[in-house]
């Protein structure tokens, strides 16, 4: 992890196409800007998150239903 101090006005390039902006600080709130190509999605990391773990349940197996036929008593 690359840790990086910066004031407001000035920004970060990821690669060629990423550029993060500091736009705001404010105590422990830091305002940014992201300039980036369309085709990479960008997303808060808690809603991240969240996707990534609707897609786990999406994906898991559903349950398999059991045969309870037996597990009662005849009836007379």
């Amino acid at each position: 992890m690359l840790v990086l101090t910066r004031k407001p006005k000035q920004q970060i390039m990821i690669g060629d196409d990423v550029v993060i902006h500091v736009v705001e600080v404010q105590g422990d709130n830091v305002r940014i800007a992201i300039e980036a190509p369309r085709s990479i999605r960008i997303y808060r990391g808690e809603i991240y998150r969240a996707i990534q773990e609707e897609n786990r349940q999406a994906a898991a197996p559903a349950p398999t239903s059991l045969d309870l036929s037996g597990a009662l008593p005849p009836q007379a």
